[in-house]
C-alpha cells in the first residue's frame, strides 16, 4: 500500500506504520521520498510503500485503512487534491485484479506517479504487475522520471 502525508508527515507516517504493525504484525517499509503536491499547491509530501500480510478481504482492509486515516485527522470531505494528514491506498493485493465500490480498483492506477512506483520498485523489484505483465523494476526503468527520481529522505519507519 502507498502511504503519504504532507501535514506533520514524519509523525503521521510513523504513527500509521505503528498502527499497521499493531494490527498486522510485520510490516516491510520502503525508503521514504519527498515529492511536491500533485494537483494543488501545498507542502511537499513524504511517501513510502508498506507491505503487509492481510488476513482480511481487500474491501475490509480498505475500510480499516480509511478508519486509520480518520483517526489520524484526515477529513474525507476535503477535495481530492488537498493537504493530507494521512493518505493510504492499497496498490496491490497479491496478483488480484478487482474493481469495487467507489473508486476502489486493484491494482491502483496511481502507478504512473514516481512517488508510488519508485518505492514499490525499491521494495519489490521482481513483483510482476498483474495487468501490465512487467516487473516493478522494469516499469520503474521505463518511467519518465527514472533518471531523476524523487528525493529520498532519511526517515526510518
Amino acid at each position: 500500500m502507498s502511504l503519504g502525508s504532507n501535514i506533520a508527515p514524519e509523525v503521521n507516517l510513523t504513527r500509521a506504520v505503528a498502527a499497521l504493525r499493531a494490527r498486522f504484525g510485520e510490516v516491510l517499509v520502503s525508503p521514504v521520498y519527498r515529492t511536491p503536491a500533485v494537483g494543488f499547491r501545498g507542502p511537499d509530501f513524504l511517501n513510502a510503500i508498506a507491505v503487509i500480510d492481510s488476513d482480511i478481504h481487500p474491501f475490509a482492509l480498505n475500510d480499516w485503512l480509511h478508519a486509520l486515516e480518520l483517526k489520524q485527522g484526515r477529513d474525507r470531505r476535503d477535495a481530492s487534491y488537498s493537504d493530507r494528514t494521512l493518505d493510504i491506498d492499497i496498490i496491490y493485493f497479491g496478483d488480484l485484479v478487482l474493481d469495487g465500490p467507489g473508486d476502489f480498483q486493484l491494482p491502483r492506477p496511481e502507478l504512473h506517479h514516481a512517488f508510488v512506483l519508485k518505492p514499490l520498485a525499491d521494495i519489490a523489484p521482481t513483483f510482476v504487475d498483474p495487468v501490465r505483465r512487467m516487473t516493478l523494476e522494469r516499469l520503474w526503468a521505463a518511467h519518465p522520471e527514472f533518471s531523476k527520481p524523487p528525493q529520498q529522505v532519511p526517515l526510518e519507519l
